[in-house]
């Protein structure tokens, strides 16, 4: 079996490891965290797709260096995070739960309520690492509809699978799946 795939994002090689998902089902395991070139181009590249917005937001934790370069880039603008466990400065939390391909069991993103307000109104962009099952996005958007924002853009560095064919959704590449042996299915 293969153990990695290599890719080229950004303009930057890359290896990522292959990692099972279930007896027949492998991916490529991408992880920004450590990686501040990678982190940089990723975002440099996304920034020049994005549409006009008013607030970025992503979930944690993967998302945050991406989100953070980006909001960098675009003159320090502020940025919203949903986390994946409520903390004890946030107030009035919202919620949404979500079902990761990267995670066995349910989780719950929640956003505190200073953020649900900031986003009141305003025009949002979704940022992600991987976009694959679309779950994920699915959180986040029904955070934003809670909180009274208006998703104007999903972007991510990656997708995968289904994600791959949405219309909506502003990606740098495509992300194979990959069959026991390692081998490309997509």
């Amino acid at each position: 079996m293969k153990e990695f795939y290599t890719m080229t994002i950004a303009g930057l090689q890359r290896d990522l490891p292959l990692c099972p998902i279930s007896d027949t089902l492998n991916i490529g395991a991408f992880v920004i965290f450590g990686d501040p070139e990678l982190t940089t181009a990723t975002a440099r590249e996304l920034v020049e797709r994005c549409p006009e917005h008013d607030v970025l937001i992503t979930a944690e934790s993967k998302g945050i260096p991406l989100i953070c370069e980006m909001a960098r880039m675009l003159n320090n603008e502020r940025y919203v995070l949903a986390r994946k466990s409520p903390k004890l400065y946030m107030r009035n939390l919202f919620s949404a739960e979500v079902r990761s391909i990267t995670t066995d069991h349910k989780q719950t993103l929640y956003l505190d309520g200073a953020d649900a307000e900031y986003m009141r109104g305003k025009r949002v962009v979704i940022v992600d690492d991987v976009i694959s099952t679309g779950e994920s996005l699915r959180a986040l958007e029904e955070l934003v509809r809670k909180a009274g924002g208006s998703v104007v853009g999903r972007m991510a560095i990656l997708a995968e699978g289904d994600a791959t064919k949405r219309s909506d959704l502003i990606y740098l590449e495509k992300l194979p799946l990959f069959d026991k042996a390692g081998e490309p299915i997509d």
